[in-house]
């Protein structure tokens, strides 16, 4: 069980944001409710909530310009709710440093989950416990001694299909960019490479996934990346 935490709503519109305190308070966490950017960022730094939920429409300031000043302030786990459907607008609020997207409207059950994950891992991380064995499914991706099983049975994979999939088992349930992937196990002068990315992708289903065209575990997020699915 993940205890509860502390949840900073960032959002204008009263009604989501009743929705979002009834579901997040049923939940057992506490939360605080910022309606604009300059409210939000004076009370984080008050409140030092564990987690944000993020709307990038509000009335004085875009939203994906707050990321990266809460970024630098906390390690708190950052998630942007919101209508914007733009992949290009997805993939710059991942790389400026959201934890995750959530597009409106949302099934309240699965941004529950996805807080929790996201607890999971924070919490993980600041006690110094990066998990070592990552499970999805039939998958057991051994991080300490980089060898992947499905079932029983050991894998064999190329050192890039290693690195994508070790990057996206650190993170699992997370979505990750493009840009992210492919800066991490390529370098940076090839972050828009994506077909690189691409094909490293479907060598992973193939050896990984039980019915390669319909992935179930490596998932791909439309124009945006990819996440592991536990």
């Amino acid at each position: 069980m993940v205890p509860p935490a502390k949840i900073l709503i960032i959002e204008d519109d009263a009604h989501i944001r009743r929705l979002l305190q009834a579901t997040l308070q049923r939940a057992g966490h506490q939360v605080i409710e910022a309606d604009s950017a300059r409210q939000a960022m004076a009370l984080f730094d008050i409140e030092r909530p564990d987690v944000v939920l993020l709307d990038l429409g509000l009335p004085d300031r875009d939203g994906l310009e707050l990321i990266e000043p809460l970024r630098l302030r906390s390690n708190a786990t950052l998630i942007v709710v919101s209508a914007r459907e733009n992949s290009v607008e997805k993939v710059t609020a991942l790389d400026l440093g959201a934890d995750d997207y959530v597009t409106k409207p949302f099934d309240t059950e699965e941004l529950l989950a996805r807080i929790r994950t996201a607890l999971r891992h924070q919490r993980a991380a600041a006690s110094g416990e990066e998990p070592t064995v990552v499970e999805a499914g039939a998958l057991r991706i051994d991080l300490a001694h980089r060898r992947v099983f499905r079932g029983a049975e050991e894998v064999h994979l190329t050192p890039k299909e290693y690195g994508v999939l070790a990057e996206l088992a650190r993170r699992p349930d997370r979505v990750l960019s493009h840009t992210q992937l492919l800066t991490s196990v390529w370098g940076p002068a090839q972050a828009d490479r994506v077909e690189y990315l691409r094909i490293v992708v479907r060598g992973l289903r193939q050896k990984l996934e039980e019915d390669p065209s319909q992935p179930k575990r490596i998932v791909n997020e439309l124009a945006v990346g990819y996440r592991l699915r536990t």
